[in-house]
């Protein structure tokens, strides 16, 4: 009997929300395609409750990190902002969780995935600065926070030729340009840490993609591959699971 193939642990974490809906006490909330994907792509999802102080011991249990997104934005203080927009909404027990562990993982050389928010927060922990909110920064923007559904496409980005996401999309026989993504963002990437380059970008120009090319695995999407719009948004969850194994 052929020996049974260990499926690499993810972890992957999780939204927290105030007292009041779903429960009279604090309550954390993930929407289930996120631990889905990658079940499908081969992975086992673990839910990373926010303790700062136990971020090693989950550093030492995993394989891969995947950071959510969600309704909050990242506090510009984090990335050196002298002033901050109106629109700004924080969840600072959170990003302080996921800054610490995704700053724990990138030392480790753990592979990482940032959905949407935690594109952004990759983007943070390795330097970069954000856009706080687009339609002051980006002249004739696109609606980035579309008002169609998640399980269809909001508009299109183009890939760099030479990144990763350029390569799985050839691998699924897809161009390289207009390629559907669903992304729900007021905020954006607006300059990258040292050896990140911009992977995908939109029509006006808003950084789409984040990726380092000389780690194993460590790419930021602001879009929703969980939701499987394209062929790409498959293949990124199973490159990323091949890289955990």
């Amino acid at each position: 009997m052929a020996a049974h193939k260990k499926r690499p642990m993810i972890g992957v974490t999780l939204d927290a929300e105030a007292a009041g809906g779903y429960s009279k006490m604090p309550w954390y909330a993930l929407r289930q395609n996120y631990c889905g994907a990658i079940v499908a792509a081969g992975g086992l999802p673990i839910a990373l409750p926010h303790e700062p102080e136990l971020v090693a011991d989950y550093l030492d249990q995993i394989d891969g990190l995947v950071i959510t997104g969600g309704a909050f934005d990242v506090d510009p203080k984090l990335f050196g902002a002298e002033s901050r927009h109106v629109t700004v909404t924080t969840k600072d027990q959170r990003t302080a969780f996921e800054l610490g562990i995704t700053q724990g993982a990138l030392k480790r050389g753990i592979p990482i995935l940032g959905i949407c928010g935690g594109e952004q927060l990759l983007a943070v922990a390795l330097g970069g600065r954000l856009i706080q909110h687009i339609p002051d920064s980006v002249a004739n923007c696109l609606e980035h926070e579309q008002p169609n559904p998640r399980t269809e496409a909001g508009h299109t980005v183009n890939l760099l030729a030479d990144s990763m996401l350029a390569k799985l999309a050839r691998q699924q026989g897809m161009g390289l340009d207009n390629v559907p993504v669903n992304s729900a963002h007021h905020q954006a990437v607006e300059s990258l840490g040292s050896g990140m380059i911009a992977s995908a970008k939109s029509s006006d120009g808003v950084i789409e993609a984040i990726e380092d090319p000389s780690r194993r695995f460590c790419l930021g999407v602001q879009w929703h591959p969980e939701y499987h719009i394209s062929k790409l948004d498959k293949a990124i969850y199973q490159e990323f699971i091949q890289a955990c194994q």
